[in-house]
């Protein structure tokens, strides 16, 4: 069996987890801020706020930028259900802006669309939460632009895309953007098991993450409302979640953040692979930009029907191939929860197209040139066919 990804867990991750234990803190120790320092600094960005899950992170930033009930949340379609199920946990209501034929990330040109026609109505969006789906950055310069002209905040859900770079940035330095959230899932390019960092450049967004974080908690006596009573006073000033993250997760990223940059190396070593054996396949391939540097957490291929493909009739011969090719994802507006909200498909013309042809295709540190070579093979085999190896 070959997944769409997995993680990748070496005896040195296993040895710093094991003298975690062995140390006198599991959570709340000193792991946590070493590793929220070393993604800061591999970001180039002023602050990192590590959290349980992507999912957690995506709450506190909204909360942290001040969304509420009567406040307006836009996302893309095209993402996992918690990019805008974050809005919605704070009181917010959500719409999606269709994707870019391309990159099938949020369309910069539909935003603007968008935009023009919502300030003329009176409903402009308070955060804009663009996704760069399977690693490849959003087009953040245009959406930033856009942000001062509109005034809106912006969240990157960069949950596919830390070790991405943008316009010679890494994606996290949070230089288009208040907040970039990353997932350390196991499917991700480094892993925490679960766990997830918030990113920004602002003291006071970084407060109120660490805030909402831990129960909406302050030990900072600049922060209180009364007169410390001792050292050991603490202030509850918000309504705060425990999101932490421990230090058993906290030293399995440190320590796979070591490997970062080779793990990269390797995803874009493989889908150079994979674009040279489709190169002369009618398969639509991801589309690569010069002043983006993808992290390559998904290699998405397109099968177009027009080209006597049967998008539906693939998937499944991957499948009983043993291949557990994945489709990301279906378009969270078709969720029968979002669907009670009114949303219709023909709204989002880009990503109903790329719904009914996409399918993600194995890409991981430790696969094989022989592995890409079979998964290919499978797209263009008859029915029936057994491969002798």
């Amino acid at each position: 069996m070959i997944p769409y990804s997995r993680q990748k867990i070496s005896e040195k991750d296993i040895t710093a987890i094991v003298d975690v234990l062995k140390s006198d803190y599991l959570t709340q120790g000193p792991k946590t801020p070493q590793f929220e320092k070393i993604v800061s600094e591999y970001c180039g960005v002023k602050y990192g706020c590590a959290v349980n899950s992507a999912t957690s992170g995506l709450h506190i930033a909204c909360l942290a930028l001040g969304v509420g009930e009567g406040d307006i949340v836009w996302t893309s379609p095209i993402s996992f259900v918690a990019s805008s199920n974050c809005a919605l946990y704070c009181g917010a209501t959500v719409d999606f802006v269709d994707i870019d034929s391309s990159s099938y990330n949020m369309s910069a040109i539909a935003l603007e669309e968008k935009l023009i026609l919502a300030k003329k109505k009176g409903n402009l969006p308070k955060v804009v939460i663009p996704v760069h789906l399977s690693g490849k950055s959003c087009d953040m310069q245009k959406i930033h632009n856009l942000s001062k002209e509109f005034d809106f905040k912006i969240i990157e859900d960069a949950s596919h895309a830390i070790g991405a770079s943008y316009k010679n940035q890494k994606v996290g330095s949070c230089s288009y953007s208040d907040i970039t959230v990353f997932s350390f899932h196991p499917v991700k390019i480094i892993t925490t098991c679960e766990g997830g960092m918030c990113m920004t450049n602002d003291a006071n967004i970084y407060n109120l993450l660490l805030r909402f974080r831990s129960h909406g908690i302050t030990r900072h006596a600049k922060e209180m409302e009364r007169k410390p009573d001792g050292r050991w006073y603490y202030e509850q000033l918000n309504l705060g979640f425990n999101y932490r993250l421990n230090d058993l997760q906290s030293v399995l990223g440190i320590s796979q953040m070591k490997k970062i940059d080779s793990f990269i190396k390797e995803r874009n070593k493989l889908a150079s692979n994979y674009n040279n054996l489709f190169k002369s396949t009618k398969i639509n391939i991801p589309k690569t930009d010069s002043e983006i540097y993808s992290s390559w957490h998904l290699y998405i291929i397109r099968i177009n029907k027009d080209e006597g493909f049967n998008r539906n009739i693939i998937f499944e011969k991957f499948r009983n191939s043993g291949i557990y090719v994945n489709i990301h994802y279906i378009p969270i507006y078709r969720q029968p929860f979002y669907q009670k909200m009114g949303f219709k498909f023909e709204d989002f013309p880009e990503s109903e197209k790329y719904y009914n042809e996409a399918i993600s295709i194995p890409i991981f540190p430790g696969l094989t040139k022989d592995q890409q070579e079979k998964i290919v093979s499978i797209i263009f085999n008859p029915i029936g066919f057994q491969n002798l190896f």
